[in-house]
């Protein structure tokens, strides 16, 4: 059973914004198969509560699990890491 204080945060980047309230997070991990011992990336994507809808595309976030909030939304983003640059993302379009 998870207590307040036992929260879980994970750290990704925003890969949509498009919702009201809610953003899309990718958060990648490095995974080790457990036979060969092969490293291999794994992608995860989940939907975060955004209140004011601040956060953009490219920006790094840290979000924590809470209550359900809709059907598939179960975490809120907690803070800003990292801003991307308006230069950065006229170069990704």
């Amino acid at each position: 059973m998870l207590y307040a204080t036992q929260l879980r945060r994970l750290q990704g980047t925003i890969i949509s914004n498009k919702m009201q309230k809610t953003v899309v997070v990718n958060v990648r991990r490095l995974k080790v198969h457990p036979k060969y011992g092969k490293r291999f990336w794994v992608d995860t994507t989940y939907k975060a509560h955004d209140e004011k809808g601040e956060f953009r595309v490219g920006d790094e976030v840290v979000i924590e699990e809470t209550r359900p909030l809709s059907k598939e939304k179960r975490w809120r983003v907690v803070k800003l890491v990292k801003r991307l640059a308006l230069q950065e993302i006229d170069k990704n379009v």
